[in-house]
């Protein structure tokens, strides 16, 4: 019957798609398989990069590109190429500076198109190492020479976060940059217009699909952009109240398989 055809449906990874433990419930993967079969392209929109989220890929088979480093690159796993990027400007190495004489020990991670290096390893980079599974790579940030898309700092100290982001607005060229509060331990320099918002039209013109059939679902304040940007907003019920402040409608918690009960709401409207 197609009851989903020509519908583009992304989801967020951590929080939203993903249980606590980062898996994903069976009830979820089967709601995505009927949602493929009957027409619908589904998908997932992460900060992640693309080479430390193909396990979810491998799980999920998504049958539409996928957006990733929070909206600054859509990737098609099928021929290992991304289809969009952008990388910041060289001059980004000065905010780092600033934040690394600022506070000294916070943790930093230079995210290029291919790997990610950390700098200053304090104990919210070990953390992430942990919970990612992505490869330790240890290397000062000024000996970086791969294009950079996103900085990202890291540090378990809520109040070194709420200090570095004084700081980087502070900063003389901080209009020229877009920053995320992504995760609770985690605050992140984006290219100026940057957002998760921003990879959605891509994947939807490189199906052909129209903006008035886009629906997303996220979790945290890094998918606003792409909450407000789409058809309908989703916010879970364990997203922050910036989020569900945006979202057009709300859903049950990542616990409580989300993207199941979604597919079945838009089944219902259909």
């Amino acid at each position: 019957m197609n009851k989903f055809d020509g519908i583009l449906f992304c989801t967020d990874l951590d929080g939203t798609l993903l249980k606590n433990d980062k898996t994903i419930s069976k009830e979820n993967l089967d709601a995505i398989e009927y949602f493929k079969s009957e027409g619908g392209y589904f998908t997932f929109i992460t900060g992640r990069l693309p080479y430390f989220s193909e396990k979810f890929y491998q799980i999920i088979h998504p049958n539409a590109p996928i957006g990733c480093i929070n909206g600054g690159g859509v990737y098609d796993y099928e021929t290992k190429k991304y289809l969009h990027a952008i990388t910041l400007p060289p001059s980004v190495i000065e905010l780092v500076e600033y934040v690394d004489r600022a506070i000294p020990n916070i943790g930093i991670q230079l995210n290029t198109l291919e790997r990610i290096y950390f700098s200053n390893h304090n104990q919210a980079n070990v953390d992430f190492c942990r919970w990612t599974d992505v490869e330790d790579l240890n290397l000062d940030y000024h000996k970086v020479t791969e294009p950079i898309a996103k900085i990202v700092f890291a540090d378990n100290d809520i109040n070194n976060i709420h200090r570095l982001a004084e700081l980087l607005d502070s900063h003389p060229r901080a209009a020229e940059f877009d920053f995320v509060h992504s995760e609770r331990t985690l605050y992140e320099i984006l290219p100026k217009g940057v957002h998760k918002g921003a990879a959605l039209a891509p994947i939807a013109q490189s199906l052909g699909v129209d903006r008035s059939r886009t629906v997303v679902v996220g979790d945290y304040n890094n998918d606003i952009g792409m909450v407000k940007e789409a058809a309908l907003g989703y916010a879970v019920a364990n997203a922050t109240d910036e989020v569900k402040a945006v979202a057009d409608r709300i859903t049950v918690s990542n616990e409580e398989h989300a993207i199941a009960r979604i597919i079945q709401e838009l089944e219902r409207d259909a």
